[in-house]
């Protein structure tokens, strides 16, 4: 199967509810547009370093994971954050990897935000559009 990449918008969530208090401006919302590759052999959502040093979302604990070549690591745990995917949103948290990694849409976020793969058209699609047989 190949790789399926998705177009994701990452935001911290408590600087919005820093605008909705008026607290900062909305244009102050830190958030960033990113391509993720969709893996649901990952649960959690996988930021890197320059991803987390500008949305500056806090550290609630660390992790050990296994990457797919089977090296482990240990990176932060960050959230709250806000991701955005083909119009629906998920709060999760985020294990931070080192330097520019790429960015992982893993099965938690996905479920949240009720997306699946079509493995016919290698494509993210709503779970909804699915066709029942």
């Amino acid at each position: 199967m190949g790789q399926i990449h998705a177009s994701v918008t990452l935001v911290n969530p408590l600087d919005v509810e820093l605008a909705r208090r008026l607290i900062i401006d909305p244009e102050e919302i830190r958030s960033i547009n990113v391509s993720a590759l969709v893996d649901t052999g990952s649960l959690f959502m996988v930021i890197n370093e320059n991803i987390q040093q500008y949305l500056q979302l806090p550290v609630t604990g660390h992790q050990r994971v296994e990457l797919a070549n089977g090296k482990v690591l240990e990176g932060p745990v960050v959230g709250p954050l806000l991701v955005r995917c083909m119009g629906v949103m998920a709060h999760c948290g985020a294990i931070v990897m080192p330097d520019d990694s790429e960015p992982l849409l893993g099965a938690i976020p996905l479920e949240e935000m009720n997306l699946v793969i079509d493995v016919n058209r290698l494509e993210l699609i709503h779970s909804t559009k699915l066709q029942r047989i």
